[in-house]
Order: C-alpha cells, then sequence, then structure tokens
C-alpha cells in the first residue's frame, strides 16, 4: 500500500469530521480516552503519583 499525503487548508478538512460523527458517544469518549493516555504517557513516563499535594483546612 502506497502512503500518501494531503495537504488541506484547516478547517477544510472534512474526512476527520466525518469520521468523529460516524462514532457513537461511547466510541469517541473511549478513542479520546486512548488519546488522553498515550499523551500522559509521552508526557509524565510511567509516573503514577500525584504531582502536588493540598490541604484542606476547615476555617471557622
Amino acid at each position: 500500500m502506497k502512503k500518501q499525503i494531503k495537504i488541506v487548508k484547516k478547517g477544510q478538512d472534512e474526512g476527520n469530521l466525518l469520521y468523529w460523527l460516524s462514532l457513537s458517544y461511547r466510541e469517541r469518549m473511549a478513542e479520546l480516552e486512548k488519546m488522553r493516555q498515550q499523551i500522559n504517557k509521552t508526557r509524565y513516563g510511567t509516573r503514577t503519583e500525584f504531582q502536588r499535594v493540598y490541604r484542606i483546612i476547615k476555617r471557622a
């Protein structure tokens, strides 16, 4: 299979929009979760600890 590259202007790529609209709500959420995990893995590696520690204080 030969790879093809098509250059389009921003906002004129109909294929991407049609793909996402063809998916159900659950499928879109599953795909977004996969992307989120991939981005977090590349950005933060395998660290699973919290970045910050917050203390909640009850005030009078």
